[in-house]
């Protein structure tokens, strides 16, 4: 038998933008209903980002769901950039009028927020993958999908394809209806979590002739640490010997230890950026991975979506509210301004960090001269640090997020 469901909105995808959505939604009294591929289990489990802008922490905190952030998230006043074994600290607040970031995992935030809708009764539909899209050119499109052996459908106002790059999301759009932009760095990431208390107060980016190295954290008992690999690096060819060693050589400065501790999960992920131009096609609406993917350096990937999201909830709300579309008709020129930044951003960081030639080469130098310079002018840590901590909407010409 058929499952037929009816909503305002139909969400695909339930991580960080899709609940989001949701939930702002439901602030404005506009209904929506969730599809997720996966197990409640897997997508409260993934291990993701876990750097919160300023943007995405006052909009947690006004949708009311920030109970345990607040109780659990680290907040960080800067950012220690190293290189050659020499250490600065880019002090945020002080730069940027008092916005920061904060350290909380994204696998806490979606369960935060998951717990919050189905307590509250919110629809949402674990191991339901949506299967079709159909008539996002009429004011009445169909979300097809299964559900327990059962086909089913959602009839919705909109569909919000939150689904994230391998979704059905962005290969529903018109083939001809956007450009794809593509990078694929010539370098990955092995990253670590371990059972073991920071050895720094706040992150640590670091360049070493060696490679890349990041100290990142999760709790006061957990850290997260990368190191550059060559892209072809098999996990198999890595011990937790070599890992700590390579660590401490790459973020070793005078008078610092790395403290050490049982890794408990590793792994290799691939350094690339990706997007496409044109987010909509009709009433079909994406959000997040499904439109653009940037390389972890720069700490931008969950905040970009909740980005989207603000620019969605704004142009949804002005529908139901005031019948109009205009938000709605502007949403892909609109999200791509921030989008475009955060690449450039992450670009940036990317490259200034990342061993991409021989040591004392002219590509070398150029990443020296701009550490250097991030030392000298506080107009250079200013932009830096507004980046990192995320620009303000208004920045963008727009209102405040809620």
């Amino acid at each position: 038998m058929m499952k037929k469901l009816k909503t305002q909105v139909g969400i695909i995808g339930a991580g960080p933008a899709g609940l989001t959505l949701a939930h702002w939604l439901r602030k404005h009294g506009i209904h929506s209903i969730i599809l997720e591929n996966r197990s409640r289990e897997y997508v409260e489990g993934r291990v993701r980002a876990g750097l919160l802008e300023q943007n995405t922490v006052d909009i947690i905190k006004d949708l009311g769901l920030a109970d345990r952030l607040l109780k659990e998230g680290q907040e960080h006043h800067g950012v220690y950039f190293s290189f050659d074994g020499q250490r600065i600290r880019v002090p945020f607040g002080e730069l940027t009028g008092g916005r920061n970031i904060t350290i909380y995992g994204q696998q806490k935030v979606v369960r935060d927020l998951t717990s919050a809708w189905l307590e509250s009764g919110g629809e949402l539909y674990f191991e339901a993958p949506a299967v079709g899209i159909r008539d996002f050119h009429t004011d009445k499109p169909i979300i097809d999908f299964e559900y327990q052996g059962e086909q089913g459908i959602i009839e919705c106002d909109f569909v919000a394809a939150c689904d994230g790059f391998h979704g059905i999301g962005r290969k529903t759009l018109p083939e001809n209806s956007y450009n794809t932009f593509t990078r694929t760095y010539p370098f990955s990431w092995l990253g670590i979590l371990a059972h073991v208390a920071p050895s720094t107060d706040e992150l640590i980016y670091s360049y070493h002739e060696r490679g890349f190295a990041l100290h990142s954290l999760r709790s006061h008992k957990i850290s997260r640490l990368y190191i550059q690999v060559d892209n072809d690096a098999h996990i198999e060819d890595w011990p937790d010997d070599r890992i700590w060693d390579e660590l401490a050589i790459r973020l070793g400065t005078e008078g610092w230890e790395l403290q050490r501790g049982p890794i408990f999960e590793k792994g290799i992920t691939p350094m690339r950026s990706f997007m496409i131009d044109r987010l909509q096609s009709g009433r079909l609406f994406l959000a997040g991975d499904a439109a653009h993917i940037v390389p972890p350096t720069g700490g931008k990937g969950l905040n970009l979506a909740i980005a989207d999201v603000k620019h969605l909830v704004d142009g949804l709300v002005e529908f139901y509210q005031k019948n109009s579309t205009l938000g709605l008709d502007h949403y892909s020129e609109i999200a791509l301004k921030r989008i475009w930044r955060a690449q450039d951003f992450s670009n940036f960081m990317t490259r200034l960090f990342h061993k991409q030639d021989e040591h004392g080469s002219f590509q070398y130098r150029l990443q020296k001269a701009k550490f250097d310079y991030i030392r000298m002018s506080r107009a250079y840590a200013t932009t830096i640090a507004e980046n990192y901590v995320g620009l303000g909407f208004e920045a963008f010409g727009l209102t405040s997020a809620i």
